[in-house]
């Protein structure tokens, strides 16, 4: 595959069919385990004004994704290797729901869909989750609103809030630690 780089966390496939490789992959994984935000994808999709948006995204063990939600979208994971937690929030900030997901052969949910306004992040278990993620574009950041009551990334009391989810979703909904 050849694929133009954005970014440090961001490389864009090029052509009109994207054909992805083992080799690929790994790359992805490198850039993720290795950027400074934890993170990287593989955007199959050539702009942000696409009506669909398809990515191979990596998260490292440790990586914050502020919780937030998007009006008017919805979005999907599909596990391919890794876990990670999908942690569901009702408004207040207090948690509704925890998906333990896994790829296929673990048992666990492998795949999610999300069709509604709601607050999540995730919670990497292994040292790295690399899903395909699907929604619909075009990609506008307004669309995104953060939690209030979810410390702003970068802010220094990150791991301090990420140690208590775990240890919330761990505890109180039986999640697998």
């Amino acid at each position: 595959m050849i694929a133009t780089i954005r970014s440090e966390e961001v490389l864009v496939a090029d052509g009109s069919v994207v054909q992805v490789t083992a080799a690929d992959v790994a790359e992805v994984v490198r850039r993720g385990t290795r950027s400074s935000r934890k993170r990287a994808r593989l955007c199959t999709h050539p702009n942000a004004s696409d009506s669909l948006h398809e990515m191979l995204i990596c998260l490292a063990r440790g990586t914050y994704v502020r919780p937030h939600r998007h009006t008017g979208k919805s979005e999907s994971f599909h596990i391919i290797e890794g876990e990670f937690d999908v942690v569901l929030f009702h408004d207040d900030g207090s948690i509704r729901e925890v998906i333990c997901m896994g790829p296929y052969h673990s048992g666990k949910t492998f795949f999610y869909r999300l069709m509604e306004p709601c607050f999540h992040t995730v919670l990497v278990k292994t040292p790295h989750v690399l899903f395909h993620e699907t929604t619909n574009g075009p990609f506008n950041a307004a669309d995104s609103e953060f939690a209030p009551w979810s410390p702003v990334e970068g802010d220094s009391t990150v791991p301090a809030y990420l140690d208590g989810l775990r240890a919330m979703t761990t505890r109180d909904l039986g999640a697998v630690a």
